[in-house]
């Protein structure tokens, strides 16, 4: 069932204008009161198809982290404009910087190839955010456009919800 979502959700993102969507996505993450309220934001390097939040790196106001995979699980490094990257093994970028202590974080905005309405969302398979988001208490947020929206993604008790969608 989640493998068949995952297939669609890639299709459909095929088609959409990302780049548009994009753009509102943060200008509407940019007006939400946990983007306001938060100093350190985990956020993602975007994947071909992806959402691209990456503009908000030029808020000075403040830290920024990213995402590296380190085994089967996922770290937290910071982020900034001198932060080498290199290329992840799962087509992205990351940054090659020591990891810190993740409980830092905010927010994290998370990455998700499809979300439902009770705030559930589906990524890639290998449940690296699941496990990272286990304990954490940042507000977990997706950003995502409103046709990958659907009623269900068959959540199991490994799957973390998030507080908030933001859809464009």
């Amino acid at each position: 069932m989640k493998d068949d979502l995952r297939r669609w959700a890639k299709a459909v993102r095929i088609s959409l204008d990302m780049k548009s969507i994009s753009a509102e996505l943060v200008e509407k993450l940019f007006q939400s009161e946990e983007y306001g309220r938060a100093k350190n934001i985990m956020i993602f390097y975007p994947k071909d198809n992806e959402v691209n939040l990456l503009p908000i790196l030029e808020d000075k106001t403040k830290k920024f982290y990213l995402p590296k995979i380190d085994g089967d699980n996922l770290q937290c490094c910071p982020f900034t404009e001198d932060t080498i990257l290199s290329d992840s093994v799962f087509n992205t970028k990351e940054p090659v910087s020591e990891a810190c202590n993740p409980a830092l974080m905010d927010l994290i905005i998370v990455p998700a190839l499809v979300c439902d309405r009770d705030n559930y969302r589906l990524g890639y398979g290998k449940g690296f955010y699941d496990r990272f988001l286990q304990n954490l208490k940042a507000v977990k947020i997706v950003c995502i456009p409103k046709s990958l929206v659907v009623d269900t993604i068959y959540p199991n008790n490994y799957d973390v919800k998030m507080d908030k969608i933001i859809t464009a």
